[in-house]
């Protein structure tokens, strides 16, 4: 859910809890966790790694991985080494990478806590007679600093309900700010901020609106953006991913019955009845619908507008205006439009040079570079991460074989950096592209790996080249680039079964059915010539032993 800096490690959770148990657990812990399932927070709430007596990796390896820590400090808070290592663990993660940490004063006075006094104090004096000094020290310092952090007390607010809804604002609140206040540079958003501002303007107009524009030109990045800036407003949240490519490979019924469960919360909604629509009646919802070509898609997926709650909204991306005009008015559709030369050349250098402008002798190079990309993101993105350290002499070699193409497709350029890539690299690259987008990455390299390639190299290198990307653990790449690696498949031969790769099941049908008749024949032909051989021979033989 939320955004990170870029020293940050990747966020796995929303929220880490730090609780003591026996003082918690039947009270506000389960309020709370429940209470942040239904705002669609991913909080972290496992008491089985919590055993033994020291605290164990997997549970640090939780805390680091999570963006904000909400630490309850109950009366017992401190007895516990496991919750002080927790706390130590905590602050570490706040002064290293920023981590959004949030104390709670439950049933206890927040001085106890920041003057080491009462049951903390005691329980302190507890751990220093075990004789472990330095990491008494350790809790200490952590307490003291995170207890005087901006947080809740259940003395001011009196009602634990009112205590729970205000914990969980303030984290929407953080998460909000996060999303909108990055400061880390993403090479992704060059030229995006007002295409996205664009978009909630209207988002605030219209229930539903619709991102128009040409493959590679960012409709996908700014639907993610405007949806994770805003999704914190809504009682339930879905970003529909691939629709037209997940529609041939699942059917409608199944992505549908998805999506509820994810707005609903509930992986038990196994169908769209009478109660399913009355809870989804009552929820403001937020759902992106991305890439969609069938007009007939949507209405399958989405349904009549007044099945959710008033406030509910859709958008949806497509490169066919078409698909989008058959339901919106006119002005509910935003067109995405090209970069501007600045922008494009801000982006390629990025990509390039790592920094926002070419290297002066790089200069022309560039501006002829990013004419050829004609303001498409994807295809300055993959320019530049193919340029990026090589000499003003392999650049010239790469814009004469560019110059030497009609370039009717954006295809034709993103084709100079496959053409850069060693033979094994490519055949890793259109492995994925025919059959493994999507896939797990530790799957992918391993049966990689079965095929003869190496693709701890192999991998890196797609990357590098920004053909591939690493998406929560799966491997992903543009469909352009996908499109673009069929594309060179096909081209290999008219004839289907003299392809390197088959994924259509169709033509993988055609293939077996031909292949299979025409290898019998070729059977018969052949055993009928070597009868015929063998009877010559034998003609031979007898004619030779005669004489």
């Amino acid at each position: 859910m939320a955004s990170t800096s870029s020293s940050a490690p990747p966020c796995k959770y929303d929220v880490f809890i730090s609780f003591r148990g026996k003082d918690t657990r039947y009270g506000i812990l389960s309020h709370l966790f429940e209470a942040l399932q239904g705002k669609q927070i991913n909080a972290f709430l496992d008491e089985e790694l919590r055993k033994g007596e020291e605290i164990s990796p997997a549970l640090l390896k939780i805390i680091q991985e999570s963006s904000v820590s909400i630490v309850i400090f109950s009366e017992n808070y401190a007895d516990s080494a496991w919750c002080l290592d927790e706390l130590v663990e905590i602050l570490k993660c706040r002064e290293e990478s920023g981590q959004i940490v949030l104390p709670v004063f439950y049933k206890v006075d927040p001085t106890e806590v920041q003057d080491l006094t009462g049951n903390f104090g005691k329980a302190l004096a507890m751990h220093g007679e075990k004789g472990n000094s330095q990491k008494v020290d350790s809790w200490k310092r952590a307490l003291m600093e995170v207890s005087n952090f901006a947080g809740w007390d259940l003395q001011e607010i009196k009602y634990e309900a009112k205590l729970v809804e205000g914990i969980v604002n303030d984290v929407l609140n953080k998460f909000s700010d996060m999303s909108k206040g990055d400061d880390s540079y993403d090479l992704n958003l060059i030229g995006i901020k007002l295409r996205v501002e664009e978009v909630e303007r209207l988002l605030n107009e219209k229930q539903i609106v619709g991102i128009w524009g040409m493959g590679g030109i960012g409709k996908t990045t700014i639907a993610q953006e405007v949806f994770h800036r805003n999704k914190n407003k809504f009682d339930g949240h879905c970003f529909v991913e691939n629709v037209r490519e997940t529609m041939t490979k699942q059917s409608s019924n199944s992505v549908r019955v998805k999506i509820i469960q994810q707005l609903l919360r509930d992986k038990h909604v196994d169908s769209l009845n009478d109660s399913t629509r009355r809870r989804l009646k009552s929820k403001k919802v937020l759902i992106v619908f991305d890439d969609v070509e069938d007009r007939n898609h949507l209405k399958d997926l989405a349904g009549e507008c007044d099945l959710y709650g008033e406030g509910s909204r859709i958008i949806i991306t497509s490169r066919d205006s078409h698909v989008l005009n058959s339901d919106f008015s006119e002005k509910g559709v935003y067109e995405v439009e090209k970069l501007i030369d600045s922008q494009s050349m801000e982006l390629f250098s990025l990509h390039a040079f790592n920094q926002n402008l070419p290297k002066e002798k790089y200069l022309e190079l560039s501006k002829k570079v990013t004419i050829y990309a004609r303001g498409n993101p994807l295809a300055l993105k993959v320019l530049g991460s193919h340029l990026f350290r090589r000499t003003i002499k392999e650049w010239e070699s790469e814009l004469e074989k560019l110059e030497g193409k009609s370039l009717k497709k954006i295809q034709d350029v993103l084709k100079t950096s496959y053409d850069g890539l060693e033979k094994s690299e490519q055949e890793i690259f259109l492995d994925i592209a025919c059959f493994f987008k999507g896939e797990d990455k530790d799957e992918v390299e391993r049966k990689l790996k079965a095929c003869g390639f190496y693709p701890e190299s192999g991998i890196p290198r797609l990357i590098e080249k920004s053909l591939i990307t690493i998406s929560n653990g799966a491997v992903d790449m543009h469909d352009l680039l996908e499109q673009m690696g069929k594309d060179i498949v096909n081209e290999e031969c008219k004839q289907l079964g003299r392809r390197s790769r088959l994924w259509n099941y169709e033509d993988i049908n055609h293939v077996l059915i031909t292949e299979t008749v025409r290898t019998k024949l070729i059977t018969e032909a052949l055993i009928i010539i070597i009868f015929e051989f063998c009877k010559n021979c034998r003609s031979r033989d007898e004619l030779s032993i005669n004489q």
